[in-house]
Order: structure tokens, then sequence, then C-alpha cells
């Protein structure tokens, strides 16, 4: 039972109280205790001092009391050269700089290596959220804007995996990143994903996110094809929590690189304040502090923008601004950029819109680092800021804005082809192994399936055993070629030797590196040459047209065709009889009710769902239970509600006329009004229900005998023509424009309502 409100609260409050939002919680600002996203008294004021050829002092500190972060930055990433000039510029002039579209990409890059993290962070902290999209379009590494997927689910269920990656790959994703519920199951998600990766097309880069020695152990076997759990803190005391230090974490990337593996690091806001280790400075200056470690790493890039710190630099004032600027720090010191947009910062979805739309207008490196490509339950990364249940409002931003945000509409015949391919593939791999049998009932249910609930599949004890059996058996991503050769899955295994050929060439080891249509694409060979208007990237026709061509779009073919759908049966309800021309009638108790040019001729259905002849006969009913007399006219020089009315009244005997477009907006009115002044108007016609109908009618009467009227109000609970009907309702009326003729007069109709089953040949 709800509680009555209180006498002395404004119900508004309770009303706010119902929305999503109020499930968010906020924290005040509070530098002391680590809550200042922009600055606080405790980040050093930016600063450099160089003595004979080293670093003297950087931000305030003396070279001799640097800590292990300062140590590494002043090694290697602060260039010499450049330095001095650098950082004698004001902060607002490279500001101004970042956001002017005539200074190049290139020499900012050439004087980020010069700025300490106090100065990168001064500088972006003068930017506001527009000149931060703005520098970010213009300062990305690669022109051509790229997407990163998870796919993972509850069950750590590997024919689901597969399903899910090559769906994933179809959609468009560049990257997948799966991780376990279960961490020994690593092995077998590995498997599961690389196989889905390769049905369809081939080029998805691929990454098994487990604990790192055993990454790199999956990786070493070929199975991922890129890493980017590296994480990497701002405060020494972070660091040393994990007995890491910026030296290990180089030596790591390094690993990586040897083998071919494409590799980033892992930073983000707020990472250090839930760690306990804030030192009460900034989230934006210790993530400039990490960023210019990644670049002295000589890392390719990095995931930052929040990350797994997201929700929590989300409660924070300016903390959505502060994941921006963090962005715009890692591609200004030329890294590639995973923007975040990974974790659920909020539950209001206002706030994930508001979130998403700076990246997909701006573009980016991969505008998510991690997109649920599956239901926000079976993310086992815990819920993105965009799951699955929200991928095709994704599709339609992208639709809405013309922006490429790495994702192509994918129709259902073809998922389902793909999902059916993948679990086939998987399913033959793990036979030819000898690791596991899956029967029909498994696969089938995997196939339909929208996410792990659904699924009747391998128990959890299956899924431990097959992955530990791929691990102690020493299998590599090449027994997975030969197993898909050996079972007639040709082209999925040549599609998986060319990746596994990629990564021994090493040609993904490029800034911003991915591979589209068989070919890599990077910073290297499609920079970002943003200059201004024209310049940049811009969707080619082509693009655009995958864009737009989402579910459930509208034409007038398919708005005719499902009107058509109701013709045969509203002939067995009515059939409208010429009656001549109309003329002025002298009844002075006569309603006329104006039809529109396509009533009942193309169009046979309102837009709430109610049948013509129904709205018809409740209108005649209506006018003639409050003892007036009906005439009904079809208007061929008009389609406007208005103009509908105003002439059926001219026409009437009483002065007193009904205007009805077929799309079921009505209107009473009179002859001797303005056109646009009714007495009356049904304009909201998806909720306008027959007694509604009736009732106008009994009130066009009651106007024509000079009745005391109580004009209708249809109830709403604050519904306008919901963007369901919009694109509906000018179809329809272009239908009905389409038919009207200026210089065709009024026609009598004579309509005769016919029994069940009767029906009359026109």
């Amino acid at each position: 039972m709800d509680r009555p409100p209180s006498p002395n609260r404004w119900r508004r409050y309770s009303d706010w109280d119902d929305r999503p939002l109020r499930l968010d919680k906020f924290a005040r600002e509070d530098a002391a205790n680590g809550f200042a996203a922009f600055k606080s008294p405790a980040d050093p004021g930016a600063g450099i001092k160089i003595s004979r050829g080293s670093i003297a002092s950087m931000d305030g500190v003396l070279a001799h009391e640097f800590d292990m972060i300062d140590s590494f930055i002043a090694d290697h990433h602060l260039d010499l050269d450049v330095a001095e000039e650098a950082m004698a510029m004001s902060s607002d002039t490279l500001a101004r700089m970042l956001v002017d579209m005539n200074v190049p990409r290139a020499d900012l890059v050439r004087l980020a290596r010069g700025l300490t993290p106090a100065k990168l962070a001064d500088v972006v902290s003068r930017l506001n959220a527009l000149e931060l999209a703005f520098a970010y379009s213009k300062m990305r590494p690669r022109k051509t804007p790229g997407n990163q997927a998870h796919v993972t689910n509850a069950k750590d269920d590997p024919l689901q995996l597969a399903a899910d990656a090559a769906v994933a790959v179809g959609l468009g994703f560049d990257e997948l990143e799966t991780t376990m519920r279960v961490s020994r199951n690593a092995w077998s998600n590995a498997l599961a994903c690389v196989v889905g990766s390769v049905v369809g097309r081939w080029g998805a880069l691929f990454q098994c996110s487990s604990e790192e020695a055993e990454e790199l152990r999956i990786g070493m076997a070929g199975f991922t094809s890129y890493a980017e759990t590296v994480s990497v803190y701002g405060t020494e005391k972070s660091f040393t929590d994990g007995d890491d230090t910026p030296w290990s974490k180089a030596f790591l990337v390094a690993a990586y690189a040897s083998r071919g593996i494409k590799a980033r690091c892992t930073s983000g806001a707020g990472a250090e304040l839930l760690m306990g280790f804030h030192q009460s400075q900034s989230l934006l200056y210790l993530e400039a502090r990490c960023l210019c470690l990644q670049r002295g790493m000589g890392v390719q890039g990095t995931q930052n923008g929040g990350i797994d710190g997201a929700p929590l630099t989300a409660t924070i004032p300016g903390g959505m601004r502060e994941m921006m600027a963090e962005n715009l720090l890692a591609v200004w010191l030329d890294l590639e950029c995973a923007s975040g947009n990974d974790a659920r910062a909020t539950e209001s979805e206002i706030r994930v819109g508001a979130k998403i739309m700076p990246y997909l207008i701006a573009g980016s490196d991969f505008i998510c680092s991690g997109f649920g490509s599956i239901p926000a339950y079976d993310n086992s990364f815990n819920a993105s800021l965009f799951n699955a249940e929200e991928l095709e409002d994704y599709l339609v931003l992208q639709r809405d804005f013309e922006a490429d945000g790495g994702l192509t509409p994918l129709p259902e015949t073809t998922a389902m082809e793909l999902r059916t391919k993948a679990v086939e593939a998987l399913s033959a791999v793990l036979e030819e192994l000898n690791l596991a049998h899956p029967t029909a009932e498994m696969k089938a249910s995997v196939i339909a399936a929208s996410g792990s609930r659904e699924t009747t599949t391998f128990s959890a004890s299956e899924c431990a055993r097959i992955s530990e059996a791929i691990e102690t058996r020493d299998l590599t991503v090449i027994d997975v070629i030969k197993a898909l050769s050996k079972r007639g899955f040709g082209a999925e295994a040549q599609n998986l030797l060319n990746l596994v050929k990629l990564r021994v060439s090493g040609d993904y080891l490029q800034t911003s590196a991915i591979v589209r249509d068989g070919r890599v694409i990077s910073a290297i060979n499609d920079p970002n040459d943003y200059a201004g208007p024209g310049t940049g990237y811009r969707l080619s026709e082509a693009r655009r047209d995958e864009i737009i061509n989402i579910r459930d779009t509208l034409g007038q073919p398919e708005v005719l065709r499902d009107q058509a759908r109701h013709k045969k049966a509203e002939a067995k309800r009515i059939v409208y009889l010429d009656a001549g021309a109309a003329e002025r009638g002298e009844d002075t108790a006569e309603v006329v009710i104006g039809v529109s040019p396509a009533f009942g001729l193309q169009l046979y259905q309102t837009t709430g769902g109610r049948n013509l002849s129904e709205v018809l006969k409740c209108l005649i009913n209506g006018i003639e239970c409050t003892g007036g007399t009906a005439r009904v006219v079809r208007m061929h020089h008009t389609a406007d509600t208005s103009f509908l009315g105003l002439s059926a009244a001219q026409l009437s005997g009483s002065g007193i006329g009904i205007g009805l477009q077929a799309k079921g907006t009505a209107i009473i009115h009179s002859r001797d009004r303005l056109p646009h002044n009714n007495l009356e108007l049904f304009s909201n016609a998806p909720i306008t229900t027959l007694d509604h109908y009736r009732a106008l009618g009994c009130n066009a009467a009651r106007y024509a005998l000079d009745q005391e009227v109580e004009p209708i109000l249809v109830p709403t609970q604050g519904e306008a023509l919901g963007a369901r009907y919009h694109a509906q309702v000018a179809l329809i009326h272009a239908i009905e424009t389409g038919l009207v003729d200026p210089d065709r007069p009024p026609e009598n109709l004579t309509p005769k309502f016919l029994g069940d089953g009767e029906e009359v040949k026109r």
C-alpha cells in the first residue's frame, strides 16, 4: 500500500524519488579525502628545472626527493629538448592551441613530450566539456573510429561465448575482450571466443582478461592478439601494494610486444581513491602521472576514462568532465585511447546517453573499452555503460547524428547464421581435440538464447574440466586451426591463420592499430588529419548507408501494406456509396462529417488502431442519438483537419461540422469561426477511443441544436503523440495529401454498415 504523502512535502519530490536517478548517490567535494576531480590544494604547481642536462626538479619536487613515479617520468617521458620551450608556454595558450583547428596535431604532440603531469592537468582543466570533445576529435591518433566489445557469460559457457563473439564481430566490433566468473576457465573462454571471432570475417583482435602471468601464457599459446590489463597507478603506494613498479609494468608490456601481442595499459580516475592511496590529490593530476608513465613505457596505448573507477568518479562534481579530460590527455600524449565507457556509471538512462555523446560525436580509437555485447547479467566485468539491452539504442544514436560509433546494424537472419556457424565450428573443435561433445539440445539452446539464463549447456565442472585440459595438454592456436580445417571449417581456419600471420609479422604493433577488411589501419597509415570543416573523418556514402539501415524504418510502401491488411476486414463492415455533389444543407439540425481524401480508400485504421468504419459509426450514432441529423461528405480539396471541419461546417444546414482525418484526428467546427479557431479538437488519435468519438458526435449535435455543451477532455497521463507515431503520422498524411485535388468539389457519401460476414462488391 502506498503511504500517504507527508502534509509538509511537495508531492513532486515523491515523484522524483521514484526515478532511476535516485538510485545514484553523489559525493560531496572533499579534496582532503580524495574527492576532487580537477583541483586539489595537494596538487603540486607545474614547473621544471633542468641543470647540466638532467632534471633538477619537477612540479615542485627536487630530484633527490622523487618517488619512483617521478623518477620514471623524468627519465623516460620528458624530452629535455622540448621541455623548457613547452613548460614556458602559458597554460591558456596551450589550451587554446588544443581547440585551434589551425594548429596541427603533430605540433601539440611534440609539445606534450616536454610537459610535466601538473602542467598537462592544468592545461586541460581550462577546457569546458564542449572544448574537450572538440580537442579530442582533433587529437585522437587514428582517423577512423572503432569500438570494443565485452563477450562473457555467467556460466563461462564456451558455446555461448563463441556464438556471441561471432555476432559481436558481425556488428563491427574491432576488438573483443572476455573474462570469466571462475578464474580457471580462462583457457576455455579464450578458445571459444577466438573461434567465434573468426566466423564470418577475420580481423577482430581478441584478449582474455585474466591474471597477468596466465594472460601472458594464453597469449603465448596464440589464442589472444592484444592485452590491455597492465594496470598503472598515480601514487607510489598504489603500485607497491600490488608488488609492482613502473619498470615491471614496462617489462610486461615489452614481453607482450616481443611476441606480437598488441598492448595497452589501464589506468583511470578513481583507482587510487578506491585503493585508499590518493595522497589528497585530484583525480586528474593522478591520472596525468599515469599517462606520462605509459608514454615513457613506450606502450601502444591506454585504456582510461575512469574504467573501474568510473562509477565513483561520476559521483564527484565534474567527474564526467574529468573522464573526458583524462582521455584528451591520453591522445595528446599520442597514445591509442580506449576511452572507457565500459563500467556502468549510473542508473539514469539520461546520464548514460549524455556520457556517451561526446565520444560518439568526437570519435575515438575505441569509443567503448568494453561495450557489453551481451546482456548486463551476463557481463562478467559488471554491467557496461551500454549492454545488449541498449545496443539498438546505440545504433539509432549513430543514425540520428550521422556519427560513426564503430558498429553496423545486423539483420536478424544474419545474426542467426553467425551464431549457428560459430556453435558448430566450436563444437567441431571440441570434438576433434577430444575436449567435449556438445549435444544437439545444447547447441540449439545457445543459438536461440539471448543470454545464459535461457541455455541448457555445460555444467560449471565441465567448463572447468575443458579449460584445464586445454592448459595441461599445451594446446595452441595451431591445434585449433588444424581442427577447424579437418572438420570442414576451412574458411574459419583460414581466417584464424590470417590473424596469426599478422601477429607473427607484428604488423599491428602500431599506435591505434585495428584490422579492417584484411588490412591494418593505424595512426601510421590512417592518421587523424582534422583541421576544420571538411577534414578529418567523414562518413562515406557507403558507410552512411550501413549506419542508417536500422530495423523498423518506415516508408509509404510499408504504411500502405500495413493499411491494406485491414482492407478486406473493412469491406465486411462498410461500403461507401457515392451520392453526388455535396451542396449546402438546409436542415438546421444537420451536422456534416467531412472525411479526408484517403478515408476508406487507401487508409482503413486510425493511428490508435480503430477501424475507420467503427469511428464513423460512433460519430453518426452520437449525432443522431442527441437529435441531430448526420451527413457524410468526402473532401477532395484538403486533408487538413481544420479545413476539413470548416468546409463541413460551411456545407452543414446548422453551420456545425466535424472534420475527420483517416489517421483519427477529429475536430468540431463552426462556419463563422476562423480556420484554426475550432470548437473542439481531438488531436491525439492514438489515445482517442470509440467512446470519445461517440461523445464528439453528441457534442456536435448539441452545438447544432444550440444546447449547453460540456467540452470533451481525453484523459492523458502526459502522453504526447509518442515517438512511435511520428513517422507513421507524417507518411499517412503524405498519402492523404497525395490524393488532394484542389479543383474537385466535395461529394456526398452514403455509408452502408454491414452485418457480420456480409460484403458488398463495389
